[in-house]
């Protein structure tokens, strides 16, 4: 197979994009890699490990290791912070984008974190990742500066002299001979929802409790920094819900949770965890072994609780139903965590659009009739899956591209 004179753009940098364009690279394959955030990695990069006394495949040192991988792979050219305008095709596909301006120069920047702390706003962001450069970003939208021209603290106060808050938008072009798909997945918003989460501060969403553990490596209360002493997992939120038409199980959420939960409560014995759900999705080859340990651990309850309101000592209120008398509890936790489901990528519409796609929907999901010839598929696009599924995926994908590949060169 001779392909080094081809080009294969990937749209997506999560992990599925990651370990698609790894492949394709390894196959001789040049990549243009797009991924409309300024940071690679997507949601999973945001993973903590979730490791006790020996590794669970949690995934999420695999995540930084292709995030790695990438950034030094020469034949992989990465394209952060993109909108795909447009794309046509005569023969090859050819994509328009726009790139923002990069705010921070990848140069000079040492991550120092001043300009983080020193934004009034929280209009500089951070990466997850090591190998993310620059670890910093600075969001236009939330930008004071760009807004009325009144602050450029980050700017005056970096050491390196390495942000202009100027510049324009950069017009750039890919060629490719094939696409691959790769848009991953948005994580459901629960606002909607009877928990209290945008009220209360100490009701936090499942990957933003992932960032507590990567910032803090134990759980604390976001309203004071304090220890965590009792804490709820609440399971399905935004999953296997009619309400929302949302009728698919996310199928990485039991999984991410319970080791979650597990590794807490190795690394402090004393650490009370709540778990409720409404059945629990097996995961690993071990579930057995691991889903008898935990039951030891910690309580799980078999009901979704039905209320949560802030009590007298700032902690959490949580209504719920006691499996055994079927009465109503009121029981105080000082932290909730919802494990929030997987929804299509709001971006995939917009690519499904320029590419003929039909719009996706994990009910009815992309067929082979409704992918254009040349387009492929990759990960959690068509549906949910873990890390480990994600790159088992990306590497189908990258071979049913090279296969295509070397069926258009015979045909020339």
């Amino acid at each position: 197979m001779a392909h080094s004179r081809k080009n294969v753009m990937v749209i997506g940098g999560g992990i599925a994009g990651l370990a698609t364009a790894l492949t394709l690279s390894d196959l001789g394959i040049r990549v243009d890699l797009v991924e409309k955030s300024d940071f690679l990695g997507g949601h999973a990069i945001r993973f903590a490990c979730k490791a006790t006394d020996q590794c669970v495949k949690c995934g999420a040192c695999m995540v930084e290791e292709k995030l790695g991988q990438a950034v030094a792979d020469p034949s992989i050219r990465l394209l952060t912070g993109c909108r795909i305008e447009n794309i046509e095709r005569n023969g090859r596909f050819r994509a328009d984008l726009t790139r923002r301006p990069a705010y921070i120069d990848a140069e000079k920047c040492t991550a120092c974190g001043i300009c983080y702390r020193e934004c009034p706003e929280s209009a500089v962001r951070r990466g997850y990742s090591a190998s993310t450069q620059p670890f910093y970003a600075i969001d236009a939208e939330r930008c004071l500066q760009f807004r009325d021209g009144s602050c450029q603290k980050c700017r005056e106060a970096c050491p390196e002299q390495a942000i202009s808050l100027s510049g324009e938008p950069q017009k750039l072009t890919c060629e490719a001979d094939a696409v691959v798909v790769a848009t991953g997945f948005d994580a459901f918003r629960p606002v909607s929802k009877p928990y209290g989460y945008g009220r209360f501060k100490n009701v936090v969403t499942s990957l933003e409790m992932e960032d507590i553990l990567r910032e803090n490596g134990a759980p604390v209360r976001p309203t004071d920094g304090q220890a965590v002493r009792k804490m709820a997992f609440i399971q399905c939120v935004g999953s296997r819900d009619a309400s929302l038409g949302h009728l698919w199980c996310s199928r990485i959420c039991c999984g991410t949770s319970l080791r979650m939960a597990r590794m807490l409560k190795h690394r402090d014995p004393e650490l009370e965890i709540t778990f409720f759900y409404i059945d629990i999705q097996t995961f690993g080859r071990d579930f057995e072994n691991v889903y008898r340990s935990i039951r030891e651990e910690m309580r799980l309850g078999r009901a979704i609780p039905g209320d949560i309101y802030e009590n007298e000592a700032g902690g959490l209120k949580v209504v719920h139903q006691d499996a055994a008398s079927g009465e109503s509890i009121k029981e105080d936790f000082d932290l909730v965590v919802l494990s929030v489901g997987l929804t299509p990528a709001e971006g995939t519409q917009q690519v499904a659009g320029l590419l003929q796609l039909r719009t996706a929907d994990w009910e009815n999901p992309f067929g082979e009739a409704a992918v254009p010839e040349g387009v492929f598929l990759a990960g959690t696009v068509a549906g949910p899956m873990g890390i480990a599924d994600s790159v088992a995926d990306a590497g189908r994908a990258a071979l049913e591209v090279c296969g295509y590949l070397d069926t258009e060169s015979d045909g020339k």
